[in-house]
């Protein structure tokens, strides 16, 4: 009896680069829009002064806007 061949792997998701605006802070990641499947632990990530910040779980960079520095 043969074995069928196990699925190949697709290519993992790319991590997104989202723009925030000051009205977006406190940053947490993940954010509203997020499916409940896809979740990971919430965590608040500092953006300011830098003006970026990289979620350590999914890899999201984070961006503030120019009008928010």
């Amino acid at each position: 009896m043969a074995v069928p061949d196990s699925p190949t792997p697709g290519p993992a998701a790319a991590p997104q680069a989202c723009e925030i605006s000051a009205a977006n802070l406190p940053l947490c990641c993940p954010g509203e829009n997020i499916s409940l499947w896809n979740h990971h632990p919430r965590v608040y990530l500092p953006i300011e002064p830098a003006g970026e910040a990289l979620c350590p779980y999914c890899g999201t960079r984070y961006l503030l806007s120019a009008a928010a520095l």
